[in-house]
């Protein structure tokens, strides 16, 4: 999970820019009534599509298929440099993203489109993300003002503008996942299991401080990664990845609800 580093990144640069399993059924009767229609047989359970391979081998073919993906979305919570940070992103390919960033108690909104970023956070975001870059009360309070309920606009070039496009960068996101390829070795093959109704594969790897990483892999269709969990460590955290290959819709704010940085850092009126 090492593309949630950018994730924390965009959320802490935000200040920065602006200076500079369904549940179980209910048991059925024990018997039908008379006249009833026989249930139908269980279906006979799918053979393992990863029957023969190695777990190691089914890592491969998951990270192959994962950084084919022309588009996906991910969840989770996550800890990282010891802060939590929650995120709800769509990403595609044309490096388009639209999605939402969470920590500590406030929440920001990120779209990019046409390599322009937009950014409305509430005041509990800014104000987290200003602390952490050792703003003083004064210059907070008076940046919020010029900002609340509003998108920043944030264009190429910008300060920020390659960090938070980092966040949308789908190539950069997945080719971490190969970055490492020893962290693939000396996998484990759990239990199989379901990733919302997906059949899937369950990789594990365990580290000897303690950490361990556990990867579903779909049985079902190409062998994308569905989630990622880490327990132990210092950074656990778990994402879900879904909605791969479809279309991500990102909108243009209004204008008329829209900051634009190169005004805020000429002093111009926004």
């Amino acid at each position: 999970m090492a593309s949630h580093r950018k994730l924390r990144a965009a959320a802490v640069v935000c200040a920065a820019v602006v200076v500079t399993g369904p549940a179980p059924l209910a048991a059925r009767a024990a018997t039908a009534p008379p006249g009833a229609v026989a249930p139908a047989p269980a279906s006979t359970p799918s053979p393992d599509p990863f029957a023969g391979l190695t777990p190691d081998e089914i890592g491969e073919r998951a990270v192959t298929a994962t950084r084919s993906a022309t588009s996906l979305r991910m969840t989770g919570k996550l800890v990282s440099e010891g802060q939590p940070l929650g995120i709800d992103f769509a990403v595609d390919d044309k490096d388009e993203c639209t999605g939402l960033i969470k920590i500590e108690d406030g929440a920001a909104e990120l779209r990019r489109l046409d390599h322009i970023t937009y950014l409305k956070g509430d005041e509990a975001f800014w104000r987290a993300s200003m602390t952490s870059q050792g703003m003083s009360e004064p210059q907070i309070t008076v940046t919020i003002e010029l900002i609340k309920g509003r998108w920043l606009k944030i264009a190429p070039g910008q300060a920020g503008s390659q960090d938070l496009g980092g966040v949308c960068d789908l190539k950069s996101l997945l080719a971490d996942l190969d970055k490492d390829k020893e962290q693939r070795r000396g996998l484990t093959r759990g239990p199989d299991g379901k990733v919302g109704k997906t059949p899937v594969a369950t990789l594990v790897k365990k580290k000897a401080d303690g950490e361990t990483t556990t990867v579903s892999v779909s049985e079902r269709g190409k062998p994308y990664i569905l989630k990622m969990v880490k327990t132990g460590g210092d950074e656990p955290g778990a994402i879900v990845l879904s909605d791969y290959d479809k279309p991500v819709d990102v909108k243009v704010p209004p204008a008329d609800e829209t900051v634009d940085l190169s005004k805020l850092d000429s002093g111009q009126p926004a």
